[in-house]
């Protein structure tokens, strides 16, 4: 869909249209305990009596403070409240939503409202209250608070379903925030509340706040599909009619008793399906839907055979969400069919708890507590809650937290199958990789290869519905880097950053150690020789606790390791008299070090090559070809912080290294260059093309290569391709 020009009279229009809603009395119902009460009937009445006098608090707490809508205050937990109590909740959760917002808004806090409601309402209360004093960016404030969320919903499931109806509310009296606090607000419902409702099987809420934050974050657009729904709507309903009286007929004449309703898009799922699809609103809207509910799973299929029988299926169009249901404990038959007068038709069919399941997601867990399937349910909600703690766990801050969170949001699925034939679930576009992470973290880090129904195959292939993926792995072996490019699902991806950080910790330190020896050899001691129960004054004054974090600072280039010597020497003996600790032997490369060595990208320093390293902050010991003149102002300004390197006998790896290759011009000379490399096994990275004149070409290419003999032989090959004028390295 071709986004649409910003028009401030007509948003302006449908602005003031959500101001007048959110300050109508209805968006603030119900506004006294009394009607709070009558909602509660489910509850025993001493329960009743708690939640009494958690409004009582709470409109103490409240007294003299009003909302942007006009409002007393308090009719916003009361309307949180009433949501829950549609929803048959306990009585700690609408005391908790009762109070959600006294720790922010009162004097009170998690210890008073523990003595005076219990600890379980207090938990509660503290896991929906805001961090306070974050001095920091909005979106890390918001990460924080997210992560502060989740961690609290691990422990009670109930926190994240008081937090839903709390933005419920919020969202429907949104329009009197201001333009930029309607806009991150909503932004941020669609991005994650609605996905999380999604996540939860809470498909009623996830609607509610999809339509409400499409309104206030695109209010024109929103009344133009909705408008177009509307007019749609009048010219299909004999049609709809016609289908479902039709389908209905056939269920009866099998005996099938059936509840047959007709669906209708909401506005911004098709909003989402013309951006994503790059569809019209006609081709959106020419799917007719249909929901078909029965009272047993049998007659699920029995109703799909009816279905089949009554219009031709779409053979590629058919999913079986009973059998196996999706993660958030959906189920559902989905079919698809050419209908009467070739009309498509989209068919769900479900049972009565199904359909309970799918409308209400976890909150179905207190509308039918003695239920099985709900209890599953819960458990599924518990187990997601449970995978965003260890997602915390490995995430290095709030925004990878929160970055991990929105992958994990996903909206399609795949089913693949282990070797001993367990199904598992993951997100469309997952890998082998995903595949090794959702069966055990050990599986996944320790992964070298896969099979993918039984014959090899890249660990970065997409898996499909069906597979058999079976992991083949190394007892040494370690996460790639290159994984982050194509994991999808949040559990693999933290961890691998997980297992990276602790890797590139280990690895520092090993390096900060031969550096930190370099220094101290010339002062003829050693790390070991030194007595650290001296040292701690000095660790201090270089912002460190214990040795490690010393050599790991060095390691990372964040502490010059002469400096630290002279510090350490200084400290570790009261005789001490100043030696030249700036020199030293070279740094032996090996070629695997790659999370703390890193290779100069101007120069492209390959095995064979006569080598230099700089230490740089955040970047590690950065290694040069002695020659390369980007090491020119370090050699004027600094040349004792050149540390001299060299080669190990045996390197691993490939490095990437820079040429640039004279050629002439003609029709498919470029393809020609590229089979030439890799004949001889050098790999591609990029190759870019500067005209230099109308014969003349220079192609600019970053290959990688084993070592400098390899090197030398690609040269001599491309030598003797007759349209070849000259080559050489680039950058040194």
């Amino acid at each position: 869909m071709r986004a649409l020009p910003p028009n401030l009279e007509t948003d302006s229009y449908f602005l003031t249209q959500l101001a007048n809603d959110a300050r109508s009395q209805g968006n603030d119902d119900p506004t006294n305990l009394d009607s709070l009460v009558d909602c509660l009937d489910y509850l025993p009445p001493k329960e009743r009596q708690k939640v009494s006098r958690a409004y009582k608090y709470a409109a103490y707490s409240h007294a003299g403070q009003t909302r942007r809508t006009g409002h007393a205050y308090i009719t916003h937990p009361t309307a949180v409240a009433k949501t829950l109590a549609g929803m048959r909740m306990d009585s700690e959760a609408i005391s908790a939503a009762l109070l959600h917002d006294v720790i922010e808004d009162s004097e009170a806090n998690k210890m008073i409202l523990s003595k005076k409601f219990g600890n379980s309402v207090a938990g509660l209360v503290d896991g929906v209250s805001k961090l306070t004093k974050i001095s920091k960016s909005r979106d890390e404030a918001q990460a924080e608070n997210f992560q502060k969320m989740a961690l609290a919903m691990a422990k009670d499931i109930r926190v994240i379903l008081v937090k839903m109806a709390d933005r419920l509310h919020n969202m429907r009296t949104i329009g009197v925030m201001s333009s930029d606090q309607r806009r991150r607000i909503a932004r941020e419902t669609l991005e994650f509340y609605a996905p999380i409702a999604d996540r939860l099987g809470m498909y009623s809420m996830r609607i509610e706040l999809e339509e409400l934050g499409f309104k206030a974050l695109y209010p024109f657009r929103a009344d133009r599909i909705e408008r177009a729904v509307k007019s749609a709507r009048g010219n299909r309903k004999e049609l709809v009619h016609e289908i479902r009286d039709s389908i209905s007929a056939a269920l009866n004449r099998e005996g099938i008793s059936a509840e047959v309703l007709s669906r209708e898009k909401n506005t911004y799922s098709i909003y989402k399906k013309m951006r994503s699809q790059h569809k019209s609103f006609n081709e959106i809207m020419d799917m007719f839907g249909f929901r078909l509910i029965v009272d047993h799973a049998d007659n699920c299929y029995r109703a799909l055979g009816v279905v089949h029988n009554l219009y031709k299926p779409v053979v590629t169009r058919f999913k079986d969400y009973v059998a196996i249901p999706k993660v958030n404990g959906y189920q559902s038959l989905h079919t698809s069919l050419f209908g009467m007068h070739g009309v498509p038709i989209e068919v769900q069919i479900r049972t009565k708890q199904m359909h309970a399941v799918a409308e209400n997601g976890i909150a179905g867990h207190w509308l039918y507590k003695n239920d099985g399937e709900f209890e599953q349910n819960q458990q599924r909600a518990r187990q997601w809650a449970q995978s965003l703690l260890d997602l915390q766990k490995k995430a290095g801050n709030p925004l990878e937290f929160i970055d991990s969170l929105k992958v994990d949001l996903f909206p399609d699925e795949v089913y693949v199958f282990t070797p001993e034939g367990k199904i598992l679930e993951l997100p469309t576009g997952s890998s082998a990789v995903d595949f090794a992470y959702n069966v055990h973290t050990d599986i996944g880090n320790s992964c070298v290869s896969c099979k993918i129904d039984g014959a090899l195959a890249p660990l970065s292939q997409q898996l499909e519905s069906g597979q058999v993926v079976e992991i083949v792995r190394g007892e040494t072996s370690k996460p790639n880097p290159d994984w982050l490019t194509f994991v999808v699902t949040s559990r693999a991806r933290s961890a691998i950053r997980h297992e990276l950080k602790n890797q590139h910790n280990e690895e520092a330190i090993s390096l900060g150690r031969i550096l930190l020896n370099r220094a101290l050899g010339n002062a003829n001691t050693s790390i070991s020789n030194l007595d650290f129960r001296r040292l701690r004054k000095v660790f201090k004054e270089m912002g460190v606790r214990r040795l490690d974090e010393l050599l790991e600072a060095i390691g990372n280039g964040n502490l010059l390791a002469y400096v630290a010597a002279q510090k350490l020497l200084a400290a570790d003996s009261p005789n001490y008299e100043a030696v030249e600790v700036e020199g030293g032997g070279p740094v032996a490369i090996q070629g695997g070090e790659g999370l703390v060595i890193n290779y100069g990208k101007c120069c492209g320093p390959v095995p064979g090559d006569h080598i230099v390293g700089h230490m740089t902050p955040g970047k590690g010991f950065v290694v040069h070809i002695e020659t390369c003149p980007n090491l020119g102002e370090i050699r004027r300004r600094a040349a004792h912080e050149l540390i001299p390197a060299r080669w190990t006998i045996t390197t691993a790896g490939e490095f990437r290294t820079n040429l640039k290759v004279n050629v002439l011009r003609r029709k498919g000379i470029l393809a020609e260059i590229a089979s030439e490399i890799t004949g001889t096994e050098t790999g591609i990275d990029n190759i870019g093309v500067e005209e230099r004149n109308s014969e003349v070409s220079t192609l600019v290419m970053s290959l990688f290569v084993r070592d400098r003999s390899h090197l030398a032989k690609l040269m001599r090959h491309l030598r003797r391709s007759p349209f070849v004028l000259n080559l050489a390295r680039s950058g040194n």
